[in-house]
């Protein structure tokens, strides 16, 4: 079980800033940016690499929800959204998830 299964079942605590029947949404402990959200699905899928054919509601409600959450951290000057897959993409947690960064003007390239 990974630590964001753990979050999804209130087993850890987690400053949760949004929740629906399919994903939620918590600020990131390390933060990379004023604000860093991360937004999970509740269905424990490894990374984007493991999506199937039987997720693409599943990941078009994801992707719909990330400008809700944007919008209600109140970055309406804009945002990064990230997806680091697998060990050379960064990916330290197995279990998808979408990094919501913003509050500051953010550079590129990213690293």
């Amino acid at each position: 079980m990974t630590i964001f299964e753990k979050i999804i079942n209130r087993e850890i605590p987690a400053s949760i800033v949004y929740e629906d029947d399919l994903c939620l949404a918590f600020r990131d402990v390390n933060p990379q940016a004023p604000v860093h959200v991360l937004l999970i699905p509740r269905k424990p899928i490894a990374s984007l690499d493991n999506l199937t054919d039987a997720d693409t509601e599943l990941a078009g409600h994801l992707l719909q929800t990330v400008p809700r959450v944007a919008a209600l951290l109140g970055l309406s000057g804009g945002y990064r959204t990230v997806v680091n897959t697998g060990d050379h993409g960064g990916q330290s947690v197995f279990h998808l998830h979408i990094h919501i960064l913003g509050g500051r003007s953010l550079g590129w390239p990213p690293g």
